[in-house]
């Protein structure tokens, strides 16, 4: 099952307690249902959890087994902000009557004006719940079950590629999809007769897909955030799969490989040096607002405890939302301290993957944050991975995560 191969990589963030010194009416613990109005009749839902600690009130985000604990709480005048780890997004809300709030998510990765009206009702069943309002008790749902061969943006020249992996069971469905740059994280939903609804809200992305099932085949939407939308369509094919991600990136010339950038004090730091001769090394090209970049990092930090020791560093390239060098290097550095990573971090720029592909040069490009370049202990590049499947892609994170265990152990006994 998916869910039991969730990390539960947001439970490493400690938490934030709002105190109750205020005059918010009195909350309710338990689960709540939250709903994002992505555009006037499209609205995602998602679980929203408020626990009582002896400090006060906590609050979390759910996505299927997947827990986002918010931090930070905070209250002015008659509203209740609370961040999201990690990503630069709050929840504002407002009591509008006891059992519910209504406001805003703001996401400041694209800007103070990018905000999404939200509203949390007290009480949870399943998210797209009201949708089940629409049938008979007795209707059987279509199986969704399985893999399936999907194509996002399918009759444009933009068109690509995704495996799409549910498990359903009854009415309720959950899973993701994984492109060639990373997966569409922890889906959770519901089947009603020939349609699916999944969600996702994870700070960083506002995901909704619909679909409906007729022949074996889906058509379907898909939306992200109030900002995009698509169609995708999809075929029930278990032999599917997209191009290794090994093979999407690679050295163009043999010349040995060197990267001179700034670290996140405005120090020149060049590789390679004596630092790192004669060590296995992980480039990481990646940024703090990229959910699968921080699946990645989580993976990293486990490499580095395990074989540091034994030869292996880590340097991170971080490209950021911001304006200057400051506001990067702040962004990259709060991540450091908040993960407790150990390893080496530069600052490669905006969040920009044509500024990264000139940066490094020796690639043929960067199509995907993040991308990892493994070196070996003679300084020639080994391999590169482009993009990440994390947890919620079950068996292929699990796979990825052995056989990269046994790479690094390769790597380190030449």
């Amino acid at each position: 099952m998916l869910k039991t191969l969730c990390c539960g990589w947001f439970l490493l963030i400690s938490v934030s307690l709002f105190s109750q010194k205020h005059t918010l009416p009195k909350l309710k613990t338990g689960s709540w249902t939250g709903n994002l109005q992505l555009a006037e009749n499209v609205s995602l839902p998602f679980k929203f959890v408020i626990s009582k600690t002896d400090q006060g009130l906590s609050y979390s985000v759910f996505n299927d087994s997947e827990e986002i604990i918010l931090t930070n709480p905070r209250f002015k005048k008659d509203s209740l902000t609370i961040d999201f780890p990690t990503f630069n997004s709050k929840l504002v809300l407002k009591p509008w009557k006891k059992k519910q709030l209504t406001g805003y998510w703001q996401n400041l990765n694209k800007g103070v004006n990018y905000k999404i009206p939200c509203t949390i009702t007290e009480g949870y069943n399943h998210r797209f719940e009201n949708m089940k309002l629409y049938v008979s008790n007795t209707y059987m749902p279509s199986n969704f079950n399985g893999k399936w061969e999907s194509t996002f943006e399918p009759t444009t020249a933009d068109a690509y590629k995704a495996v799409g992996l549910f498990i359903q069971n009854s009415t309720s469905i959950s899973g993701t999809f994984l492109t060639e740059t990373g997966d569409y994280r922890f889906l959770d939903g519901t089947v009603v007769e020939d349609s699916l609804f999944l969600s996702c809200f994870d700070g960083s992305h506002a995901f909704l897909f619909t679909g409906k099932l007729s022949n074996d085949k889906i058509d379907g939407k898909f939306y992200s955030g109030k900002h995009w939308q698509t169609d995708w369509i999809a075929t029930r094919n278990d032999l599917f799969e997209l191009t290794h991600p090994d093979s999407l990136t690679h050295i163009v010339n043999s010349d040995p490989f060197t990267l001179t950038l700034k670290d996140l004090k405005g120090n020149d730091f060049t590789f390679p040096n004596e630092q790192y001769k004669g060590k296995v090394t992980i480039i990481q090209i990646m940024g703090t607002w990229c959910p699968n970049c921080m699946d990645e990092t989580r993976y990293f930090k486990e490499l580095y405890a395990n074989y540091h020791n034994q030869g292996l560093e880590i340097i991170s390239v971080g490209y950021e939302v911001g304006e200057t060098f400051e506001e990067y290097a702040a962004k990259i550095s709060t991540l450091k301290t908040r993960l407790n990573l150990e390893y080496t971090f530069l600052v490669g720029g905006s969040a920009n993957k044509g500024l990264a592909s000139e940066q490094f040069k020796m690639l043929n490009q960067i199509i995907s944050f993040p991308t990892a370049i493994f070196i070996g202990r003679d300084g020639t590049v080994k391999k590169v991975h482009t993009g990440f499947n994390g947890p919620g892609t079950g068996q292929y994170y699990t796979d990825y995560v052995k056989e990269t265990n046994a790479f690094i152990q390769e790597l380190l006994k030449q």
